[in-house]
């Protein structure tokens, strides 16, 4: 375990998934760390724990980010806790497929409060209480270069995603602040996995030419270079973590 930065990274979905590897990754660089979880306290405490065993900090914080008031919760627990937050990562989402055509109104609106209202609701908490000199970090998808069929609304969160994230960027000017979306191509996760026949898993792997399924742990290196003293010049980008797919 690296010693301790002193900073403090909240990192919502950070209980399974991409999100756990990145409150491990950034728990090794030496941040304290908010595991954020909606409904399963299980894999978060896992998670803490992990962390814990490690030489770590990290507490775990339920809340739901499609709710406004749960979010400003998660902040004033984090503040009461650490003293304030350097680094914000927007990693909770959903992916539900169907064609347009036949995609269903409670499952669009579900998919748009986590995806993009969630997204937006921590960067608007984010924006007014970060600390100087902070890094947020919103969650996008490389699938949205690849226009796959069924992907159609998950793509439409994460485009308004990165719309909100180049906007951000320019409204955190004078506070040292930046403001990225990392978007990955298929990564081996459970959210990536379900429901996915052998076949069409390993068509996906060869669609980049490194010829693989991106890594939890791919993604994580990305991230830690972007909240680290040398990712501090890039802003208002989105990096397409995707070996190469688009």
């Amino acid at each position: 375990m690296s010693v301790s930065t002193g900073k403090v990274a909240l990192i919502t979905g950070s209980s399974r998934g991409i999100g756990a590897e990145l409150a491990l990754r950034l728990a090794e660089d030496g941040f304290k760390i908010v595991v954020n979880y909606s409904g399963n306290a299980g894999p978060a405490h896992n998670v803490a724990g992990m962390i814990g065993d490690q030489g770590g900090e990290a507490i775990v914080v339920q809340a739901d980010v499609a709710d406004p008031a749960a979010v400003i919760a998660m902040f004033d627990t984090t503040e009461k806790t650490f003293g304030g937050v350097d680094v914000v990562i927007n990693s909770a989402g959903i992916l539900k497929l169907a064609k347009i055509a036949e995609f269903d109104d409670t499952t669009f609106d579900q998919c748009v409060a986590i995806n993009l209202k969630g997204t937006f609701n921590v960067c608007r908490e984010a924006a007014k209480r970060l600390r100087d000199n902070g890094r947020i970090i919103n969650l996008s998808s490389s699938v949205i270069g690849v226009r796959l069929p069924t992907y159609g609304v998950y793509i439409a969160t994460k485009a308004a995603v990165e719309g909100l994230t180049q906007v951000l960027a320019q409204e955190m000017r004078g506070r040292g602040i930046s403001v990225n979306a990392v978007a990955p191509g298929p990564v081996a996760t459970e959210l990536f996995l379900d429901g996915k026949s052998p076949e069409l898993i390993e068509r996906m792997a060869k669609m980049n030419p490194l010829e693989r399924l991106g890594q939890p742990r791919d993604i994580a290196s990305v991230v830690s270079f972007l909240v680290g003293h040398e990712g501090g010049w890039i802003n208002g980008q989105t990096i397409r973590a995707n070996g190469g797919m688009c």
